[in-house]
């Protein structure tokens, strides 16, 4: 089985470069990056599978983000990530076409359970 090719968009660096070594060492293909106009121009030229995205980041927030990866790639996955107690855009971005929504801080491993469910999602579809 290939491995699941994971986009990580969070401004926050040491949060970003935690959650990419961590799923790195559980067997995913992951790259950070750390605002959305990143995330587009990497989903541009690079196969992905499932793109956890920050909500709340500078420039262009990550809801904005969302309606951009939706154009470009329907079948990509993405799971939104929350750090300001804020389901209402959570929710929200489920509206726009998220996967899903957690909040921060996540755990590692409620992470990658999520990102398999994502990855199974996008392989029905593919």
């Amino acid at each position: 089985m290939d491995a699941i090719r994971v986009l990580i968009v969070d401004d926050e660096p040491d949060l970003l470069e935690t959650m990419v070594k961590r799923l790195n060492r559980r067997g995913l293909e992951v790259t950070g990056v750390d605002n959305g106009e990143k995330c587009l121009e990497y989903l541009r030229t690079n196969k992905t599978d499932v793109v956890v995205l920050d909500v709340k980041m500078p420039g262009r927030d990550g809801l904005e983000i969302l309606e951009e990866i939706r154009k470009m790639h329907p079948f990509v996955q993405v799971l939104m990530l929350t750090g300001h107690a804020s389901v209402r855009s959570g929710e929200r971005g489920m509206a726009l076409g998220a996967f899903d929504y957690m909040m921060k801080p996540v755990s590692i491993d409620e992470l990658l359970e999520k990102i398999r469910q994502a990855w199974i999602k996008t392989r029905s579809r593919s």
